[in-house]
């Protein structure tokens, strides 16, 4: 399985970059992964039409075969154990590549969430988008290290 992450936007974070990047080499021990960077909207007032010109580049990112998860407030909450175990059940179906979301700002468009298989929150809390790049590349470090019985995780 290869996973790629979808990015809405680029960071002005040096520190978040620079985790980011951190985490991007030790997932990719254990198999293919890319980052990319989709155009965020911006200069616009109206919530609705930046999530509609954002979903254009972000539909183009995925193809039909791709498996889409979306990482938004009101996607299914998942310990590190149960996301780990996810990403397991995932390689078993033979799943091809997974790619996870990270929308803009304003979240994201019907369209996207019509077009996603399955969403996932990364907490109740709510995230800039921006930080939940870095989260997410921690959890799904962690991920791999639990699947492999590393001691990266403690229980």
């Amino acid at each position: 399985m290869k996973i790629t992450l979808l990015l809405t936007g680029k960071t002005n974070e040096k520190y978040i970059d620079e985790g980011v990047k951190t985490y991007e080499a030790r997932v990719k021990r254990y198999l293919g992964f890319d980052i990319v960077t989709l155009p965020e909207v911006r200069n616009l007032a109206n919530p609705d039409v930046i999530r509609a010109k954002e979903a254009i580049s972000q539909l183009a990112a995925i193809d039909s075969t791709d498996y889409l998860m979306l990482l938004c407030e009101r996607g299914k909450q998942h310990t590190s154990q149960q996301f780990a175990a996810t990403l397991q059940q995932l390689m078993n179906r033979s799943t091809k590549h997974l790619k996870f979301l990270v929308g803009g700002a304003y979240g994201f468009a019907p369209a996207v969430y019509n077009r996603a298989n399955e969403q996932m929150a990364l907490s109740v809390m709510t995230f800039s988008h921006q930080l939940v790049r870095l989260v997410f590349m921690e959890q799904l470090y962690r991920a791999f290290t639990i699947l492999h019985n590393e001691p990266y995780h403690h229980n």
